[in-house]
């Protein structure tokens, strides 16, 4: 490849990631707004978290898209594939993010504008919600810094996600005979199941970053030893 044509290809790519990571801020913001809406029982927020989903994957798209024409005009070499690869996985976990900040949203107008709600889960909810996107902060940061052990440290900040999520299913099931509470109940569990999901696709980001730097692909964490982690 002459090295004209290579410095622009390599510019090319960079300005890919950027867009690529980029989309982890859309994410970011569409899962504070789908909180909000949960705190607040806001059924008209909820609906534009929705609609929002579109910029999230027109990003996606565009960025795929845009990797797809690079493949078929250049000819990358191995350290330029990792990369390459590494960002159609991020693409995938910012889409499917979006996709659980929208099942949260829906599930709003689902739980009444003035349900029996139980503060306790309420309370955990928006922490997990502050977690899950300072994780989504951290794993864009541990992208662009090439930052191995920022990434590994996620699988350590999502057993806070995971110790959340088990409280919340603990204390609905606790909450007695009433059965609007226990139908409110029931439809946080589901919240915080998407949350949670947000949570675990930081940690699969967080593997790619390992992936571009090392060449080799490992899950941070075993899910037959879910206790440690993987070196």
């Amino acid at each position: 490849m002459p090295d004209e044509v290579r410095v622009q290809y390599q510019e090319e790519l960079a300005k890919l990631e950027v867009r690529a990571l980029e989309g982890l801020d859309l994410v970011t913001d569409q899962l504070a707004r789908a909180i909000e809406a949960v705190e607040h029982r806001d059924s008209e927020l909820a609906g534009l978290v929705i609609a929002s989903d579109d910029v999230v994957d027109g990003r996606y798209l565009e960025v795929h898209q845009s990797i797809l024409s690079l493949l078929a005009t250049q000819a990358p070499v191995a350290t330029d594939l990792r990369l390459i690869a590494a960002l159609l996985h991020v693409m995938k976990n910012v889409e499917r993010m979006g996709d659980q900040c929208v099942n949260i949203a829906k599930l709003i107008p689902l739980a009444g504008h003035e349900p029996p709600a139980d503060e306790r889960i309420v309370k955990d909810l928006i922490s997990m919600g502050k977690q899950v996107r300072s994780q989504i902060s951290q794993a864009k940061r541990a992208f662009e810094g090439r930052d191995v052990e920022m990434a590994r440290d996620l699988v350590r900040r999502d057993d806070v996600v995971d110790n959340l999520n088990r409280e919340i299913f603990r204390i609905a099931l606790e909450i007695g005979d009433d059965a609007d509470r226990r139908e409110w109940a029931m439809t946080m569990i589901l919240v915080a199941r998407a949350i949670e999901r947000t949570g675990d696709n930081t940690v699969d980001i967080g593997e790619q970053v390992a992936f571009v730097v090392t060449g080799l692909f490992r899950e941070f964490q075993d899910a037959s030893h879910p206790e440690g982690v993987s070196a």
